[in-house]
């Protein structure tokens, strides 16, 4: 019998290695990620479930106990906050992710956000489509500080990448890497001190309830007015209606916005209409070579589950107790 791994990934598997990858061991993927669907259309495969493979779409306690079989649920990415690992815990299914493999796709986007930001391309690209020969005057990266909220693989990539460019670098993580930070030049301070020294502001924490609208209308204010804020980490982090007033009354000069509390977003919301915006389908991850990587680190971790092996990356290692 076919070993069945089901995804709620809309690219899981699909590039580079992965696809023969698959075929050879000679499992069945089924893909659920039909985006019109609550459940991406996940259930219709519950009771044939081996593995389950998560994008964006939740892992709950009910999905769990309708699926008799399942061996494991990986993270397709690393935030694991639309998983239900006590629950999983509890049933003794162990979840693994893919820490560091779409650290750099995120981390060049964020650079592209900068940039897209400081030199107002998407506006001069429209303006120009749309018959307006106008150019305008923009900012340079260089002698610039940038804020990173959220410092592990992501973070520290994009660190690099920004110090290469001549910004400086402050960082803002309850877990503090001082070795690397010291190795780069980076300076860790606390929320407050980051959000009023920052030229821009790049988000790369977990979801979650803690760090529901930790930019909120109280945080936004204490940016400069010329400065930018960049979500590519969770859309329930950043509180759209403060962001769009803030915007308007010139608190902050622009945002670039990739993930959203409700994907895809409701574009009623007035900030889908602020000039200032930059918007992009949570699409930070999606490079091939970043999905490749990560689609590598879960059809590896499940060929070990098979092999009767215990991957390295389990995130509650307790259900081998």
């Amino acid at each position: 019998m076919k070993t069945v791994l089901v995804t709620t990934s809309p690219v899981f598997g699909s590039v580079g290695k992965l696809p023969q990858f698959i075929a050879d061991h000679g499992w069945e993927l089924v893909r659920c990620a039909d985006p019109a669907l609550p459940d991406g259309g996940i259930g219709a495969h519950l009771d044939r479930m081996d593995f389950l493979v998560v994008g964006l779409l939740p892992a709950t306690a009910e999905i769990m106990d309708k699926a008799p079989k399942l061996r494991a649920i990986l993270k397709h990415g690393v935030g694991v906050d639309n998983i239900d690992i006590p629950a999983a815990t509890a049933r003794k299914i162990p979840v693994l992710s893919a820490p560091g493999a779409n650290a750099n796709a995120v981390a060049e986007l964020a650079v592209g956000g900068m940039f897209s930001l400081a030199r107002r391309i998407p506006q001069a690209h429209n303006r120009l489509l749309g018959g307006i020969w106008e150019r305008s005057i923009g900012t340079e990266l260089s002698g610039k500080t940038l804020g990173i909220v959220g410092f592990g693989n992501i973070g520290k990539t994009l660190a690099l990448k920004a110090t290469s460019l001549g910004m400086r670098v402050i960082a803002s993580d309850i877990r503090q890497d001082l070795v690397f930070a010291e190795a780069n030049g980076i300076e860790f301070v606390e929320l407050p001190e980051l959000l009023e020294r920052s030229d821009f502001v790049s988000l790369h924490i977990f979801g979650g309830k803690e760090n529901a609208n930790l930019i909120n209308a109280e945080t936004l204010a204490l940016m400069r007015p010329t400065a930018y804020l960049m979500n590519y980490a969770r859309g329930e982090v950043v509180d759209l209606t403060a962001l769009d007033a803030a915007l308007n009354k010139g608190a902050l000069k622009g945002a670039a916005i990739d993930a959203y509390t409700t994907e895809p977003p409701d574009l009623s919301h007035p900030v889908f209409a602020n000039p200032k915006v930059i918007f992009t389908p949570h699409t930070g991850a999606d490079t091939s070579e970043s999905v490749e990587r990560v689609g590598m680190m879960n059809v590896l971790d499940i060929e070990s589950i098979l092999k009767g092996e215990r991957p390295s990356r389990v995130l509650n290692p307790t259900v081998y107790d």
